[in-house]
């Protein structure tokens, strides 16, 4: 697969993927945009734990501006980047932003649609879209609240707030902040925890947790009688018991 904007290293559990247009800031564009889609679909077809990062001491600085400019209605309609971050948000496994530095517009929505968010300490990270004349439309006014609470989310897209690192972390919109030399080795770490877990409980979780409010308990249900059938729940299980003696 030839890449033009991404770096993809590949292995047996995870994929880090590291936007990669440092001449743009690593601002996202149609071509990041199809990357990233391909990714993804790799990813469905074969689950595995992601990390995106950015290349040159940016995670992604927003949208491409000079392709934002030319869009009319029915590219907004079209939902470019909404349906790219809906994708990552839905992928089977976790997904972990690493975020150094500024994370604005199109790069903190991005960032929203990730499972985990770990940081530096010089992370600038809001969404500014309103003072270019449009919203944060691929996700932002709806996943901020959650993340932050509306008062929050109102003062970041409605008074163009833009957090640092100590402000992100105090409202938990990323869970840890380590220096950039170091920031990847802690996203494999996360990754490392997380994978401690059987996967297949990883991915009904995620299921579980992103639907919607009126369909628990079922779901839950649901999930957990596929996963008492298992073996790895039996061999988990057992190994547990076998510990405690």
């Amino acid at each position: 697969m030839a890449r033009s904007t991404l770096l993809v290293d590949e292995s047996d559990d995870r994929w880090l993927v590291t936007l990669n247009r440092p001449e743009a800031r690593n601002a996202i564009d149609q071509a990041m945009v199809d990357e990233l889609h391909e990714v993804c679909g790799a990813l469905e077809s074969d689950p595995k734990v992601l990390i995106i990062a950015g290349a040159g001491g940016i995670f992604a600085s927003g949208a491409d501006i000079r392709q934002l400019r030319e869009r009319r209605r029915e590219d907004a309609l079209a939902g470019i980047n909404t349906k790219l971050f809906m994708r990552i948000a839905a992928l089977p496994m976790p997904v972990i932003a690493a975020i150094d530095g500024y994370a604005l517009g199109g790069g903190a929505e991005l960032a929203y649609a990730a499972d985990f968010r770990i940081a530096t300490p010089d992370l600038k990270i809001g969404n500014p879209e309103a003072g270019l004349g449009i919203i944060a439309a691929a996700g932002a006014t709806w996943r901020l609240a959650e993340l932050v609470g509306e008062p929050t989310a109102k003062e970041i897209l409605l008074a163009g707030r833009v957090l640092n690192a100590d402000e992100a972390l105090a409202l938990r919109l990323v869970t840890e902040v380590h220096p950039a030399a170091q920031l990847v080795t802690a996203a494999h770490a996360l990754a490392d925890r997380i994978l401690r877990s059987d996967p297949a409980a990883l991915q009904a979780t995620k299921r579980a947790m992103s639907a919607a409010r009126d369909a628990h308990p079922e779901i839950d249900l649901d999930e957990q009688a596929v996963l008492f059938e298992s073996e790895a729940k039996y061999k988990r299980m057992t190994a547990f018991l076998e510990r405690k003696k």
